[in-house]
């Protein structure tokens, strides 16, 4: 795939994304697809394969949500097989805080799917409004 295909691809990703839709971004994922979390959270670390990314992070963040997260892309820039994201989220948790994050996403696409996936947030915010993940996991 080129620029523009990549692209083209992550672009439909946040729209449905921005929509509280996340199907497209699971199905985007290659079955041995690698997400790292920057940071010294508890959720800070590389989660290593499809399966591991739905039920080791997603599973227990989205456990924690009150409603339905939604996001708001703001810019999307790519470059051969790499495209960056800057959005925000928002979101109540049922302990009652804001979940009001920014982000930037750094994709790495091979053959139309996500390959690596590199997130930089506001770790200060996790710290506050997330509990660690273990707690949710399950």
């Amino acid at each position: 795939m080129h620029t523009i295909d990549n692209k083209a691809l992550v672009q439909r990703i946040h729209a449905e994304l921005d929509k509280g839709n996340g199907q497209a971004f699971i199905d985007s994922l290659a079955d041995d697809a690698s997400w790292t979390l920057e940071g010294s959270t508890p959720w800070s670390r590389t989660y290593q394969g499809k399966q591991a990314i739905r039920e080791e992070l997603i599973k227990p963040l989205f456990g924690q949500f009150a409603g339905p997260y939604v996001s708001k892309t703001e810019c999307i820039i790519a470059e051969g097989d790499r495209v960056v994201v800057l959005f925000s989220g928002d979101v109540p948790t049922k302990a009652g805080k804001r979940y009001n994050n920014r982000y930037c996403y750094v994709y790495r696409l091979e053959g139309g799917q996500v390959r690596t996936l590199t997130e930089y947030f506001d770790t200060a915010l996790v710290e506050r409004a997330l509990d660690a993940p273990t707690a949710h996991a399950g």
